[in-house]
């Protein structure tokens, strides 16, 4: 916003800076007097004053973030560059509950003043933190980054969570099962952490015909719960790992999550498919263009942001 500022030797009216000298002849005439200055100085003071009260707003709405204290119950290592994250909510029954559905997140701070919050996807699925008082993260460790300092630390560590956040993952949108009886998941790297939560949460694949879950990674090292997979076929999806730079003894899907994909749409219906995405922005795009260019409508392609 552009502001009026008069001192005795310069006016700027507007971004246009102009000389005390200069004012004589250009903004009105040699006889300009104080007195004719007078409505410049009211607008200066008006603008000052609707800054501040901008500026205190914002403040404000910086400040009304609630933070809980809480304390870290596990910490492991589940793949090259990430880590499980097991925080105790079991005291504060009211965060617990403020997590109703798969794909939500919320922020996470450190002690540490100088440390930006982290916004984390919650993994575990609602029902495990209304039973057993737990939230679990995936985190990718990134150097010089928040996620990197969390996974340093140690099991009884503090941090403090805002509560739950986020619309998460609308599965009313892609039900009841029997009019969508496709479904296909993408998800690559840590993307895979919500994409856990939906899965355990259910959503009735075992009622659709073909639900399959792309899981892209550079190679196996950095996939994340490959020990789930069985419990996740067993509940009806059907997954494909998808390797960017497997070893020379991988059989299954190479490069990325969305060439796969074109490679192997198999869509019977598109009117009947609902999709659910979460990971990398380009993924996300290419799969978002490639399921509405061949009839999937945008509506049933779920996002948790």
């Amino acid at each position: 916003m552009a502001t009026c500022v008069y001192s005795p030797s310069s006016i700027s009216i507007f971004g246009c800076h102009v000389s005390h000298r200069s004012s004589v002849s250009s903004i009105h005439s040699p006889s300009m007097t104080l007195s004719k200055l007078q409505p410049l100085r009211r607008l200066s003071d008006r603008l000052l004053r609707r800054r501040r009260l901008i500026v205190s707003a914002a403040s404000v709405r910086q400040d009304t973030t609630v933070w809980t204290p809480t304390t870290l119950l596990e910490v492991s290592p589940v793949a090259e560059s990430l880590f499980s994250i097991t925080i105790d909510v079991s005291e504060s029954p009211e965060v617990a509950a403020s997590y109703t559905k798969a794909g939500q997140y919320l922020q996470l701070r450190l002690q540490d003043p100088n440390v930006k919050p982290a916004f984390l996807a919650i993994a575990s699925p609602p029902s495990i933190a209304a039973s057993k008082g737990v939230f679990e993260f995936l985190v990718k460790s990134v150097a010089g980054s928040t996620a990197e300092l969390l996974c340093d630390l140690q099991k009884g560590d503090a941090v403090e969570l805002t509560s739950a956040m986020g619309k998460g993952f609308n599965i009313d949108q892609i039900s009841p099962e029997e009019d969508y009886q496709t479904v296909l998941i993408f998800a690559t790297g840590s993307g895979i952490s919500p994409i856990r939560a939906l899965i355990e949460a259910g959503f009735g694949a075992n009622n659709r015909s073909d639900v399959r879950l792309y899981y892209g990674a550079r190679n196996l090292n950095r996939m994340a719960y490959q020990e789930r997979f069985k419990d996740w076929k067993a509940s009806g999806v059907d997954i494909v790992p998808v390797l960017s730079l497997p070893d020379d003894d991988w059989k299954g899907e190479r490069g990325y999550v969305q060439a796969a994909f074109a490679r192997d749409k198999r869509l019977s219906n598109p009117q009947s498919t609902g999709a659910v995405l979460c990971g990398q922005k380009q993924m996300a795009e290419e799969v978002t263009s490639i399921l509405v260019d061949d009839g999937v409508l945008s509506e049933k392609i779920l996002k948790n942001f």
